[in-house]
């Protein structure tokens, strides 16, 4: 995989970032804006929402352990956790599509007056971002693999602050819809 990677011009490496970026955003999109409709038969889904906050939780204890590592020049330990992170935001991905075809009721946010406006501000940029750090991680990874030291900095400068953003802003979406009722 890294070979191939590696082997593949910066031109088709970037239109096949976007690519899978726009393939993932219009396929969560699609599946969120018509939930249930792609009913993979009867799955419990009802351990979803906890575990995806576990997990996003899980992914800003890595990207700030690997952040830490790297601060220290520590590169294994640095890329453990950052592959780490990839690798747990991709299951939370595949699990969030899951849940969202087999779950047809959504859940409202009941809080109203300010922290109605909180939660919708933390609901849209987050939404929005998680749209955004799919490109940006792919290739921040993309960069590391190829040793493209200064190209990977440039760009983790930017993924980094974001992926954390949506990943703690991910707890916060849930911890506001399921354990703080308001």
């Amino acid at each position: 995989m890294i070979r191939l990677i590696r082997s593949l011009s910066d031109e088709t490496l970037r239109v096949l970032i976007y690519a899978i970026a726009i393939i993932v955003s219009a396929l969560v999109a699609f599946i969120v804006l018509n939930p249930g409709m792609l009913r993979l038969g009867r799955l419990d889904v009802s351990y979803a929402p906890p575990f995806h906050a576990f997990i996003n939780g899980t992914v800003a204890v890595l990207l700030s352990a690997g952040y830490a590592a790297i601060r220290r020049r520590k590169v294994a330990v640095h890329r453990a956790l950052m592959l780490s992170a990839f690798v747990l935001s991709t299951l939370f991905l595949i699990s969030y599509v899951i849940y969202h075809t087999q779950k047809a009721e959504p859940v409202y946010f009941t809080g109203t007056g300010l922290v109605r406006a909180v939660y919708l501000f933390i609901l849209v940029t987050h939404i929005v971002l998680a749209a955004v750090i799919v490109p940006l991680a792919l290739f921040t990874i993309v960069r590391a693999w190829r040793n493209q030291v200064a190209q990977h900095r440039r760009i983790a400068r930017w993924t980094l602050p974001l992926w954390l953003y949506v990943a703690v802003t991910g707890v916060l979406v849930y911890v506001m819809l399921y354990a703080w009722r308001s």
